[in-house]
Protein backbone atom coordinates (compact mmCIF):
# COMPACT_ATOMS: atom_id res chain seq x y z
CA UNK A 1 0.00 0.00 0.00
CA UNK A 2 1.37 3.49 -0.64
CA UNK A 3 2.47 5.41 1.72
CA UNK A 4 0.63 8.54 2.71
CA UNK A 5 2.88 11.59 2.20
CA UNK A 6 2.82 14.66 4.69
CA UNK A 7 3.88 18.10 4.08
CA UNK A 8 5.57 19.61 7.09
CA UNK A 9 5.80 23.52 7.81
CA UNK A 10 8.20 24.52 9.92
CA UNK A 11 7.58 28.38 10.80
CA UNK A 12 9.63 28.71 13.85
CA UNK A 13 8.89 28.33 17.49
CA UNK A 14 10.19 26.26 20.66
CA UNK A 15 10.44 23.11 18.91
CA UNK A 16 13.57 23.33 16.57
CA UNK A 17 15.50 26.04 18.52
CA UNK A 18 19.19 25.13 19.64
CA UNK A 19 21.05 26.05 22.89
CA UNK A 20 22.97 28.86 23.21
CA UNK A 21 24.87 31.39 25.05
CA UNK A 22 22.16 33.36 25.37
CA UNK A 23 19.30 31.01 25.71
CA UNK A 24 17.57 28.91 23.45
CA UNK A 25 17.43 30.51 19.59
CA UNK A 26 16.33 29.35 15.64
CA UNK A 27 19.04 28.05 13.73
CA UNK A 28 18.09 27.51 9.75
CA UNK A 29 18.43 23.72 9.72
CA UNK A 30 18.38 22.29 12.71
CA UNK A 31 15.09 21.04 13.31
CA UNK A 32 15.57 18.97 10.23
CA UNK A 33 18.78 17.68 11.23
CA UNK A 34 17.03 16.99 14.99
CA UNK A 35 14.26 14.82 13.20
CA UNK A 36 16.82 13.21 10.85
CA UNK A 37 18.58 11.58 14.23
CA UNK A 38 15.32 10.10 15.27
CA UNK A 39 14.77 6.40 14.06
CA UNK A 40 11.07 6.71 15.15
CA UNK A 41 10.25 9.16 12.68
CA UNK A 42 11.18 6.73 9.82
CA UNK A 43 9.23 3.46 10.95
CA UNK A 44 7.43 1.44 8.66
CA UNK A 45 4.00 2.89 9.88
CA UNK A 46 4.91 6.29 9.94
CA UNK A 47 4.24 8.32 7.00
CA UNK A 48 6.43 10.03 4.41
CA UNK A 49 7.12 13.46 5.15
CA UNK A 50 9.39 16.48 3.47
CA UNK A 51 10.00 19.08 5.54
CA UNK A 52 10.02 22.88 4.67
CA UNK A 53 11.70 25.09 7.37
CA UNK A 54 11.09 28.80 6.47
CA UNK A 55 12.96 31.82 5.98
CA UNK A 56 13.78 33.67 8.49
CA UNK A 57 12.23 31.57 11.20
CA UNK A 58 9.94 33.35 13.22
CA UNK A 59 8.82 33.89 16.75
CA UNK A 60 5.57 33.37 17.29
CA UNK A 61 4.94 36.56 19.33
CA UNK A 62 5.78 38.21 15.79
CA UNK A 63 2.99 36.41 13.46
CA UNK A 64 1.40 38.78 11.72
CA UNK A 65 -2.38 38.41 9.23
CA UNK A 66 0.44 38.37 6.60
CA UNK A 67 1.97 35.35 7.94
CA UNK A 68 -1.03 33.72 8.13
CA UNK A 69 -1.72 34.75 4.73
CA UNK A 70 2.14 33.08 3.95
CA UNK A 71 1.27 29.45 5.33
CA UNK A 72 -2.32 29.29 4.02
CA UNK A 73 -0.47 29.75 0.19
CA UNK A 74 1.98 27.59 0.83
CA UNK A 75 -0.32 24.87 2.07
CA UNK A 76 -2.48 25.64 -1.31
CA UNK A 77 0.58 25.34 -3.37
CA UNK A 78 1.29 22.19 -2.33
CA UNK A 79 -2.13 20.91 -1.63
CA UNK A 80 -2.20 18.43 -4.60
CA UNK A 81 1.10 16.88 -3.60
CA UNK A 82 0.67 16.18 -0.24
CA UNK A 83 -2.58 13.92 2.04
CA UNK A 84 -1.78 16.09 4.59
CA UNK A 85 -0.01 19.10 6.20
CA UNK A 86 1.41 19.77 9.49
CA UNK A 87 1.98 23.50 10.26
CA UNK A 88 5.12 23.48 13.77
CA UNK A 89 4.73 26.93 14.89
CA UNK A 90 5.70 28.54 18.58
CA UNK A 91 2.66 28.75 21.39
CA UNK A 92 2.37 31.70 22.29
CA UNK A 93 -0.12 32.74 18.81
CA UNK A 94 -0.78 29.10 17.46
CA UNK A 95 -4.29 29.24 18.51
CA UNK A 96 -4.57 32.89 16.20
CA UNK A 97 -2.78 30.75 13.00
CA UNK A 98 -4.76 27.82 13.76
CA UNK A 99 -8.34 29.92 13.93
CA UNK A 100 -7.18 32.00 11.16
CA UNK A 101 -6.67 29.46 8.56
CA UNK A 102 -9.62 27.71 9.68
CA UNK A 103 -11.84 30.56 8.06
CA UNK A 104 -9.52 31.04 5.02
CA UNK A 105 -9.59 27.56 3.66
CA UNK A 106 -13.21 26.30 2.47
CA UNK A 107 -13.83 22.80 0.60
CA UNK A 108 -10.96 21.79 3.07
CA UNK A 109 -10.74 17.84 2.17
CA UNK A 110 -7.31 16.79 3.61
CA UNK A 111 -5.93 17.59 7.38
CA UNK A 112 -3.97 20.41 8.76
CA UNK A 113 -2.53 19.98 11.66
CA UNK A 114 -0.76 22.73 13.82
CA UNK A 115 1.31 21.44 16.76
CA UNK A 116 4.63 22.91 18.31
CA UNK A 117 6.60 22.47 21.91
CA UNK A 118 7.06 23.77 25.35
CA UNK A 119 10.80 22.54 25.31
CA UNK A 120 12.66 22.24 22.13
CA UNK A 121 12.93 18.97 20.29
CA UNK A 122 16.44 18.63 20.50
CA UNK A 123 16.46 19.10 24.50
CA UNK A 124 16.04 16.28 27.40
CA UNK A 125 12.38 15.60 27.96
CA UNK A 126 11.12 17.45 25.29
CA UNK A 127 7.15 17.13 24.51
CA UNK A 128 8.29 17.78 21.06
CA UNK A 129 8.77 14.48 19.25
CA UNK A 130 5.47 13.12 21.29
CA UNK A 131 3.60 16.04 19.39
CA UNK A 132 4.92 15.93 16.29
CA UNK A 133 5.15 12.67 16.00
CA UNK A 134 1.44 12.24 17.05
CA UNK A 135 0.98 15.09 14.37
CA UNK A 136 2.11 13.21 11.68
CA UNK A 137 0.95 10.26 12.52
CA UNK A 138 -2.73 11.28 12.92
CA UNK A 139 -2.51 12.92 9.57
CA UNK A 140 -1.80 9.95 7.94
CA UNK A 141 -4.55 7.71 9.43
CA UNK A 142 -7.01 9.90 11.09
CA UNK A 143 -7.91 12.41 8.55
CA UNK A 144 -10.09 14.42 9.88
CA UNK A 145 -10.71 17.54 7.32
CA UNK A 146 -10.32 20.68 9.39
CA UNK A 147 -7.48 22.57 10.77
CA UNK A 148 -6.51 20.84 13.84
CA UNK A 149 -4.47 21.70 16.92
CA UNK A 150 -2.18 18.97 18.54
CA UNK A 151 -0.72 19.27 21.73
CA UNK A 152 -0.45 16.88 24.50
CA UNK A 153 -1.70 13.96 23.22
CA UNK A 154 -5.21 15.94 22.37
CA UNK A 155 -6.58 16.84 18.78
CA UNK A 156 -7.87 21.01 19.01
CA UNK A 157 -10.72 21.96 16.63
CA UNK A 158 -8.17 24.82 15.74
CA UNK A 159 -10.73 28.23 16.02
CA UNK A 160 -11.77 26.50 19.28
CA UNK A 161 -8.68 26.25 21.38
CA UNK A 162 -7.34 28.93 23.02
CA UNK A 163 -3.68 28.75 25.43
CA UNK A 164 -4.27 28.07 28.86
CA UNK A 165 -0.98 27.51 30.25
CA UNK A 166 1.93 29.24 29.62
CA UNK A 167 4.24 26.73 31.80
CA UNK A 168 2.86 22.74 31.60
CA UNK A 169 2.97 20.60 28.78
CA UNK A 170 -1.22 20.95 28.80
CA UNK A 171 -0.64 24.03 27.11
CA UNK A 172 -4.15 24.67 25.48
CA UNK A 173 -7.54 23.70 26.03
CA UNK A 174 -10.95 23.86 24.27
CA UNK A 175 -13.38 25.25 27.11
CA UNK A 176 -16.57 25.30 24.69
CA UNK A 177 -16.16 22.01 22.55
CA UNK A 178 -15.14 18.98 22.82
CA UNK A 179 -11.47 17.49 21.74
CA UNK A 180 -11.86 16.12 18.07
CA UNK A 181 -9.20 13.50 18.59
CA UNK A 182 -7.34 11.62 21.94
CA UNK A 183 -4.15 10.16 21.73
CA UNK A 184 -4.24 7.46 24.68
CA UNK A 185 -3.02 4.27 24.49
CA UNK A 186 -5.71 3.68 22.03
CA UNK A 187 -6.27 6.56 19.41
CA UNK A 188 -10.24 7.77 19.92
CA UNK A 189 -12.47 9.70 17.48
CA UNK A 190 -14.54 12.28 19.48
CA UNK A 191 -16.04 15.29 18.03
CA UNK A 192 -14.10 14.75 14.23
CA UNK A 193 -15.24 13.01 11.70
CA UNK A 194 -12.56 10.68 9.71
CA UNK A 195 -12.96 11.01 6.10
CA UNK A 196 -11.17 9.72 2.78
CA UNK A 197 -9.27 12.45 1.51
CA UNK A 198 -11.28 14.51 -0.73
CA UNK A 199 -10.57 16.02 -3.79
CA UNK A 200 -13.30 19.48 -4.07
CA UNK A 201 -10.88 21.91 -5.54
CA UNK A 202 -9.43 24.05 -2.25
CA UNK A 203 -10.77 27.43 -1.82
CA UNK A 204 -8.17 30.30 -0.46
CA UNK A 205 -10.04 33.79 0.98
CA UNK A 206 -7.08 36.07 1.42
CA UNK A 207 -6.45 38.50 4.86
CA UNK A 208 -5.44 41.01 5.02
CA UNK A 209 -4.28 43.54 7.89
CA UNK A 210 -7.47 45.07 9.58
CA UNK A 211 -7.87 47.76 12.10
CA UNK A 212 -9.31 45.55 14.66
CA UNK A 213 -9.42 47.12 18.63
CA UNK A 214 -9.82 44.67 21.75
CA UNK A 215 -10.89 46.22 25.32
CA UNK A 216 -11.52 43.90 28.34
CA UNK A 217 -14.14 45.48 30.77
CA UNK A 218 -13.29 46.14 34.34
CA UNK A 219 -15.00 48.16 37.28
CA UNK A 220 -14.88 51.74 36.21
CA UNK A 221 -13.83 51.60 33.26
CA UNK A 222 -14.22 55.30 31.70
CA UNK A 223 -16.39 55.82 28.74
CA UNK A 224 -13.31 58.00 27.19
CA UNK A 225 -11.55 54.74 26.54
CA UNK A 226 -14.31 53.47 24.47
CA UNK A 227 -14.19 57.14 22.70
CA UNK A 228 -10.24 56.62 22.08
CA UNK A 229 -10.36 53.35 21.12
CA UNK A 230 -13.41 53.72 18.42
CA UNK A 231 -11.31 56.11 17.02
CA UNK A 232 -10.61 55.91 12.70
CA UNK A 233 -8.97 53.87 11.44
CA UNK A 234 -10.45 50.94 14.00
CA UNK A 235 -13.21 49.10 11.84
CA UNK A 236 -14.18 46.73 14.75
CA UNK A 237 -13.97 46.43 18.61
CA UNK A 238 -13.84 43.02 20.46
CA UNK A 239 -15.15 43.88 23.93
CA UNK A 240 -14.45 41.49 26.60
CA UNK A 241 -17.61 42.04 28.85
CA UNK A 242 -18.51 40.49 32.20
CA UNK A 243 -20.37 36.94 32.28
CA UNK A 244 -22.95 36.45 29.53
CA UNK A 245 -22.21 39.59 27.88
CA UNK A 246 -22.86 42.28 30.71
CA UNK A 247 -21.46 45.70 30.55
CA UNK A 248 -22.16 48.80 32.92
CA UNK A 249 -25.27 50.53 31.90
CA UNK A 250 -23.26 54.02 32.12
CA UNK A 251 -25.00 56.33 29.49
CA UNK A 252 -21.89 57.68 28.07
CA UNK A 253 -20.42 54.14 27.23
CA UNK A 254 -23.35 53.45 25.67
CA UNK A 255 -23.61 56.53 23.56
CA UNK A 256 -20.10 56.12 22.23
CA UNK A 257 -20.77 52.82 21.02
CA UNK A 258 -23.86 53.56 19.22
CA UNK A 259 -21.95 56.29 17.41
CA UNK A 260 -19.13 54.14 16.23
CA UNK A 261 -21.98 51.15 15.38
CA UNK A 262 -23.82 54.40 13.75
CA UNK A 263 -20.63 55.41 12.05
CA UNK A 264 -19.80 51.85 10.39
CA UNK A 265 -17.84 50.00 13.45
CA UNK A 266 -18.58 46.94 14.45
CA UNK A 267 -18.56 45.87 18.07
CA UNK A 268 -18.63 41.96 18.85
CA UNK A 269 -19.38 40.98 22.68
CA UNK A 270 -17.39 38.22 23.89
CA UNK A 271 -17.31 37.13 27.28
CA UNK A 272 -13.98 37.49 29.31
CA UNK A 273 -14.94 33.99 30.87
CA UNK A 274 -13.14 31.00 29.92
CA UNK A 275 -16.17 29.35 30.00
CA UNK A 276 -19.46 29.85 28.62
CA UNK A 277 -21.36 32.31 26.03
CA UNK A 278 -22.94 35.16 25.82
CA UNK A 279 -26.40 35.57 26.05
CA UNK A 280 -27.87 39.63 25.63
CA UNK A 281 -31.00 38.99 26.84
CA UNK A 282 -30.49 37.53 30.02
CA UNK A 283 -29.98 41.34 32.06
CA UNK A 284 -30.40 43.96 31.19
CA UNK A 285 -27.09 44.85 31.25
CA UNK A 286 -26.46 43.34 28.38
CA UNK A 287 -29.89 43.95 26.46
CA UNK A 288 -28.88 47.90 26.58
CA UNK A 289 -25.65 46.57 24.29
CA UNK A 290 -27.95 44.52 21.95
CA UNK A 291 -30.38 47.68 21.82
CA UNK A 292 -27.23 50.05 20.70
CA UNK A 293 -25.85 47.39 18.13
CA UNK A 294 -23.41 45.26 19.21
CA UNK A 295 -23.34 41.77 18.15
CA UNK A 296 -23.09 38.51 20.11
CA UNK A 297 -19.77 36.71 19.93
CA UNK A 298 -21.58 33.52 21.50
CA UNK A 299 -19.00 31.50 22.80
CA UNK A 300 -16.03 32.21 20.65
CA UNK A 301 -12.37 32.41 21.83
CA UNK A 302 -10.71 35.90 21.18
CA UNK A 303 -8.76 34.35 18.95
CA UNK A 304 -11.62 32.73 16.93
CA UNK A 305 -13.46 36.50 17.27
CA UNK A 306 -10.49 38.41 15.94
CA UNK A 307 -9.31 36.42 13.14
CA UNK A 308 -13.37 35.92 12.20
CA UNK A 309 -13.07 39.73 11.98
CA UNK A 310 -10.01 39.54 9.83
CA UNK A 311 -11.61 37.00 7.38
CA UNK A 312 -14.53 39.46 7.21
CA UNK A 313 -13.25 43.01 7.06
CA UNK A 314 -10.93 41.43 4.79
CA UNK A 315 -13.91 40.89 1.79
CA UNK A 316 -16.45 43.50 0.35
CA UNK A 317 -18.79 43.42 2.97
CA UNK A 318 -21.53 45.78 4.71
CA UNK A 319 -21.46 46.22 8.04
CA UNK A 320 -24.92 44.32 8.10
CA UNK A 321 -23.80 41.39 6.07
CA UNK A 322 -20.81 41.39 8.63
CA UNK A 323 -22.88 41.37 11.47
CA UNK A 324 -25.03 38.50 10.76
CA UNK A 325 -22.29 36.01 9.46
CA UNK A 326 -20.35 37.09 12.78
CA UNK A 327 -23.27 35.21 14.50
CA UNK A 328 -23.05 32.35 11.75
CA UNK A 329 -21.47 29.48 12.29
CA UNK A 330 -19.25 29.26 9.43
CA UNK A 331 -16.25 26.51 10.31
CA UNK A 332 -17.28 25.36 13.97
CA UNK A 333 -16.21 28.43 15.55
CA UNK A 334 -19.43 28.90 17.85
CA UNK A 335 -22.27 27.33 19.25
CA UNK A 336 -25.49 29.33 17.88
Amino acid sequence: MTKKRIYVAYTGGTIGMQKSAQGYIPVPGFLTECVQRMPEFYREEMPEFTIHEYTPLMDSSDMSPADWQHIAEDIRSHYSDYDGFVILHGTDTMAYTASALSFMFENLAKPVIITGSQIPLAALRSDGQTNLLNALYIAANYPIHEVGLFFNNILYRGNRATKADANGFNAFDSPNFSSLLRAGIQISVEAGEVNALGHEPLRLTPVTPQAIGVVTLYPGISAAIFDNMLQQPVKALIMQSYGVGNAPQDPQLLASLRRAIEQGTVVLNCTQCFKGKVNMGGYATGNALAQVGVVSGHDMTVEAALTKLHYLLSQDLSQSEINNLLETNLRGELTA
